[in-house]
């Protein structure tokens, strides 16, 4: 048995976050699915399997459907999807769309009970609504079913950080359900759980583009392959996401780092398929300040969205040229008056909400804004 594990494709998903490369973030998960389907044939796969959150909600554009319809039709491999928690099994969902019936090659699973599939049986574990406090795998446990068992499921593994349990699987799912893989969605990054063989029988195949900055390993699809009922599952992960996703924290100590953080984004390859996020702390030197400047307008010039976080800087209190700079009279009183609030050693009486941080950005913008009107 060869199958491609995949889901959370988020169809539909607004993307706001990232401004105006939304477009593109947004067209880019539907041009995957296509990749998906190229790979699917290269690799002369038996089916592919979708562990929920096609789509972003229930509400998204019928045109987006009919998109994912047209993509899917093209191929003659079956593809097996549950509706997951984004987009649950309820009264005029997203599955309800009769077009569905276009694409023979497609299973929507609607009801949790075993099903035949090439090589053996599989056990789908739909969802009915966006939240739940039960595991949706437990019915599996003692169900009969021939061949290599494998289960398609949607909700969160234990010991995954969250507020409260949603759709809770147990870490030893696929051994308490007798299964020789579990397909899970939910969670945006690859992620294997081992049995106490130390083999994969249960993973999160993760997001097959790329969804926010800071998720740990998306953009994936897992090739699954299972030579019999009781062997272990061999499961390779291939890189699908088109955009690349890069969060930098970068905490500047001493002269020249500024310099050296503007040549690493330089060496940065495909800038425009690429968004970028970079988180700066530390202390600025005021000549350095240009700089930073410069690296502001090389984001924002050649990468495909870009965001420049500079709450954590702070001048440097030993240089004098933070204040020697700026003109006489108005404007230095008051950049002195920054810098010394932007001192979190200050001993002087400092405003309300006139906080280090607050002080600092205030200090630089003003420093921003004379630097340009000199120019």
């Amino acid at each position: 048995m060869r199958f491609i594990h995949t889901g959370d494709w988020q169809i539909g998903m607004k993307a706001a976050h990232v401004g105006g490369a939304g477009e593109v973030v947004r067209k880019s998960r539907l041009q995957t699915l296509s990749r998906i389907l190229e790979l699917a044939t290269e690799k002369r796969i038996d089916f592919i399997l979708v562990s929920g959150d096609s789509f972003e909600d229930n509400g998204v554009d019928r045109i987006l459907v009919q998109k994912v319809i047209d993509i899917i039709r093209i191929s003659s491999i079956p593809i097996y999807i549950i509706p997951g928690n984004h987009d649950p099994l309820v009264p005029g969902s997203v599955w309800d769309y009769p077009s569905w019936r276009q694409a023979d090659n497609l299973h929507i699973l609607t009801k949790a009970e075993p099903l035949s599939i090439p090589g053996g049986t599989l056990f789908p574990c739909p969802l009915f609504e966006k939240h739940s406090r039960k595991d949706p795998t437990a019915w599996i446990r003692g169900v009969d079913g021939d061949g290599i068992r494998v289960g398609l499921a949607h909700g969160t593994v234990e010991g995954i950080p969250q507020d409260e349990p949603d759709y809770p699987i147990a870490q030893n799912a696929a051994e308490q359900g007798d299964l020789d893989y579990l397909a899970i969605g939910h969670w945006h990054s690859t992620v294997f759980y081992e049995d106490s063989s130390a083999h994969i029988r249960m993973a999160y195949s993760g997001t097959h583009e790329t969804t926010k900055f800071g998720e740990r390993d998306s953009g994936n699809i897992l090739l699954v392959e299972i030579a019999e009922k009781g062997s272990p599952s061999n499961v390779t992960p291939f890189r699908t996401g088109a955009l690349m996703w890069t969060l930098l924290e970068k905490e500047f100590r001493k002269s020249g780092d500024v310099s050296a953080l503007l040549e690493n984004v330089d060496e940065i390859p495909s800038p425009d398929s690429t968004l970028i996020q970079l988180h700066l702390t530390g202390l600025l030197p005021a000549a350095e300040h240009s700089e930073l400047v410069q690296l502001r307008r090389v984001l924002e010039s050649r990468f495909l969205y870009s965001r420049l976080e500079t709450e954590g800087l702070r001048p440097s209190p030993e240089d004098e040229d933070w204040v020697a700079e700026l003109p006489m009279g108005v404007l230095r009183e008051t950049g002195r008056r920054l810098k010394d609030l932007a001192d979190p050693g200050y001993s002087g009486i400092r405003p309300q909400a006139a906080s280090p941080e607050i002080a600092s950005r205030a200090l630089l913008e003003l420093y921003a804004v004379v630097s340009e009107v000199a120019e």
